[in-house]
């Protein structure tokens, strides 16, 4: 559905002004629309949040209604071309750029230090912010962590890895026998985005309003040639990703001091195989020195305003309240997430997954910040990219191929 022009919304605005009423208004209270994404919050959280939310702004009735993610790219990209959208929507990160391409949503920008912006986690904060603008307001954030079997580290004698040699010389040590040193899939290209920004390349780059594919930089090289080494010190296969098979039913088996994932993973892992579920530990992936852990993809949600709402005032007491410290550090204790400030990573409390999850945070990073994101991804040549260098193929030529696609995507329809 195409975007309503802003002078439209604007010409609506006066128009409920000039008569005196407000289409979220019943029983006294302003009625605020507020658009959460399914599990993003338990619902406790949700209740506890809507309760205290009301009673400190008694002039306000909060209706939070949850999303699913399927089909909610269409649902948003209507909203805020409707006159009368919800007030506070919950996006993906690397959505914003997308739904702002829309002129639909609300630029708060003036509000970034109010929020405590120079304290934001970069992963969510520079997704949301987009031609010099902050349209998103970091909501919460998840990473992946290296997930290893305690007891196969002591029985190799090596202990959790700070910096990458250090990662290679002792996954080599447990890459002995039947034990793979690590298990890690050939397309598994959020880990490679990770690497890639530590050697200090990105995806894509973009030059004015053109963009173009980065894997053939001589930094992307070498984070895939990191990659390539740390790949072969393990069974992985070179074809496919971390869900072909899935990579906690092989970790099961027994035969795998490491994976790398969200610390949720190891779950599944003891749910599979019960006997693992005092052995699984965590640390931050580690990055090319022990000073600052490996830069990370960091998933998560930021909130939007739709430009549309006429209760802005009431829509933004809500963002500020979800994005707050009480609410932030609610939210992370009850869901393992990473807060949206560097600040409060404290708050996950001393549950391994998320102390070490928090951890790598601090160096998280977001896929590339263009609207057309999305169209990479449902192509994704990064995954040929990767499966053609562990297989044998020159790099840089491999390189040059995806990077046409990256680049074709990129400016389609630019």
């Amino acid at each position: 559905m195409p975007h309503r022009p802003v002078a439209f919304v604007l010409a609506s605005l006066l128009v409920l002004s000039a008569c005196g009423s407000d289409p979220g208004e019943s029983g006294g209270k302003q009625d605020i629309t507020v658009w959460l994404m399914k599990d993003s919050a338990t619902d406790d959280f949700v209740s506890r949040f809507e309760t205290e939310f009301e009673r400190d702004h008694p002039e306000l009735d909060l209706k939070i209604q949850v999303q699913e993610w399927n089909g909610i790219t269409q649902k948003v990209t209507s909203a805020l071309a409707s006159t009368d959208p919800p007030d506070v929507i919950e996006v993906g990160n690397t959505q914003v750029a997308q739904y702002a391409s829309s002129e639909g949503v609300t630029d708060l920008s003036a509000k970034v230090g109010e929020l405590g912006g120079d304290d934001w986690i970069p992963g969510l904060a520079e997704p949301g912010a987009v031609g010099g603008k902050q349209f998103g307001i970091p909501f919460y954030a998840a990473n992946r962590v290296v997930i290893y079997r305690k007891d196969l580290f002591a029985a190799a004698g090596v202990t959790p890895p700070t910096t990458r040699d250090e990662w290679l010389a002792a996954t080599a040590e447990l890459d002995e026998g039947d034990t793979q040193g690590i298990y890690l899939p050939g397309q598994n290209w959020y880990v490679l985005s990770g690497f890639v920004w530590d050697e200090g390349g990105d995806l894509a780059r973009q030059d004015g309003d053109e963009w173009s594919g980065a894997l053939g930089t001589p930094e992307a090289l070498a984070g895939a040639d990191f990659y390539r080494r740390l790949q072969a010190l393990g069974d992985g296969p070179k074809d496919s990703d971390e869900a072909k098979p899935q990579q906690t039913d092989v970790v099961a088996g027994g035969e795998v001091a490491q994976f790398i994932a969200v610390p949720g993973a190891a779950e599944l892992v003891a749910k599979a195989n019960p006997a693992l579920a005092d052995q699984l530990g965590f640390f931050p992936i580690p990055g090319k020195t022990a000073a600052t852990p490996g830069a990370v993809f960091t998933g998560g949600s930021d909130l939007i305003i739709p430009l549309a709402s006429p209760r802005q005032d009431g829509a933004y007491q809500v963002v500020k309240a979800l994005a707050g410290e009480k609410w932030q550090v609610e939210l992370a204790k009850a869901m393992n997430y990473v807060p949206n400030r560097t600040s409060l990573a404290s708050a996950v409390g001393d549950d391994p997954g998320a102390v070490a999850m928090a951890a790598g945070a601090v160096n998280g990073r977001a896929t590339p910040n263009s609207p057309n994101w999305a169209a990479v991804e449902a192509r994704n040549p990064i995954k040929e990219f990767l499966t053609a260098v562990l297989t044998g193929a020159d790099p840089a030529t491999a390189a040059a191929e995806a990077d046409k696609v990256i680049t074709q995507a990129l400016n389609s329809g630019a």
